[in-house]
């Protein structure tokens, strides 16, 4: 006998924790073959987009002019006009899905983005607030030009940090719930968007299309500087959500429970917030709106992998990468050589897909 249990129960208790570890083992395995195949279909994907435009490149001249990093030639084509908007689409879909991840867990609200919470509003506001007081947009009818790119992008990130800040104090002086930071967020972006309405009252023929042009999300503006400022922006933003993965999947089982294992849910909440919204008001005030995003990529990574952060916080951002990178490249080549604004597409195809996670969801 060892502590009440017979020899003949032990090997059976053995044998049941094999089983129980074996398909831990398969569990993981199975997560992680999932990670890996997206980061081979993004990585073709990158090949694809980099061939794809007015002017087809063949596969084998992409692949070899990647490897080399040669500019010249065809090469030109592909680092100096393509690789920009195609590292764009990275950075982007990979930060606004990532931040809306964050978000719907710290909030515990399945609606939680960047665009729901307000603060696309507010950079659209902060922008045409450049355009019309700071003579930021010129042109003609027929011609639009952000002339000053970066005050644009200044005013667009202080005023959608704002919207965050407002909605972070109603947080702490209310102490309302994490599920009301939805309804401040609907609210204060509301109040954002009546404001980009007076804006565009005010402003003149060149001025109102400046504004227009502006709110639609468009990868065509990325420039190596915006590019640099996002990483820099996005990749201590990942170091830290990874560092909190407990922690969100303490907060998935409830508030309570996860105070009971020692998460300091407020910190946690507050800091998750913040860092999410910075990031997406950086992306914003550069690229301009780009809707669905920010839910799409989350949601679709959590009907595949579940609900565990540590590999919800890689799915999320390779997902999100991948839906804007193939939308903006059907953007560069549906019409082409005219290029659309990939947030139009974004609006167009991710609302009706949204709605049918919500519908598929619902019947499981």
């Amino acid at each position: 006998m060892m502590h009440g249990i017979s020899s003949s129960e032990q090997p059976e208790t053995l044998g049941g924790t094999a089983s129980i570890y074996s398909r831990y083992r398969g569990y993981i395995k199975r997560k992680i073959f999932f990670l890996a195949a997206a980061g081979l279909l993004l990585a073709a994907l990158v090949v694809f987009s980099s061939s794809a435009g007015t002017i087809r490149i063949p596969f084998k001249e992409v692949v070899s002019n990647l490897l080399r990093l040669d500019t010249t030639g065809v090469g030109r084509i592909i680092w100096d006009v393509r690789m920009p908007r195609i590292i764009a689409a990275l950075l982007v879909g990979a930060g606004l899905s990532l931040s809306g991840t964050v978000m719907q867990s710290v909030l515990r609200n399945p609606l939680a983005s960047p665009y729901t919470l307000g603060l696309s509003s507010a950079a659209a506001f902060g922008a045409s607030f450049a355009i019309v007081f700071f003579g930021a947009g010129t042109g003609t009818t027929s011609t639009i030009i952000i002339s000053n790119s970066f005050a644009v992008a200044l005013s667009a990130f202080i005023f959608s940090f704002l919207s965050t800040f407002a909605i972070l104090l109603l947080t702490i002086i209310t102490k309302i719930s994490a599920e009301s930071m939805i309804l401040a967020g609907i609210a204060i972006g509301s109040i954002f968007s009546a404001g980009l309405t007076l804006m565009q009252y005010l402003a003149d023929s060149i001025q109102l299309a400046s504004i227009i042009s502006w709110t639609f999300g468009d990868l065509g503006r990325a420039n190596w500087q915006f590019l640099l400022i996002t990483a820099s922006v996005l990749i201590p933003v990942c170091v830290l959500f990874f560092y909190y993965r407990w922690d969100f999947n303490a907060l998935d089982t409830g508030e309570e429970a996860a105070k009971g294992v020692g998460v300091k849910t407020g910190a946690v909440r507050i800091a998750g917030m913040f860092a999410s919204s910075i990031m997406s008001a950086v992306i914003v005030s550069f690229f301009g709106t780009i809707a669905f995003i920010g839910l799409l990529g989350p949601h679709i990574a959590r009907r595949i992998l579940g609900g565990d952060h540590r590999f919800l916080l890689v799915a999320s951002p390779i997902i999100g990468a991948i839906i804007l990178l193939a939308a903006d490249t059907a953007a560069r080549t549906i019409l082409s050589p005219m290029v659309l604004p990939v947030g139009i597409l974004t609006s167009l195809f991710g609302g009706p897909l949204f709605i049918y996670l919500l519908i598929t969801g619902r019947r499981k």
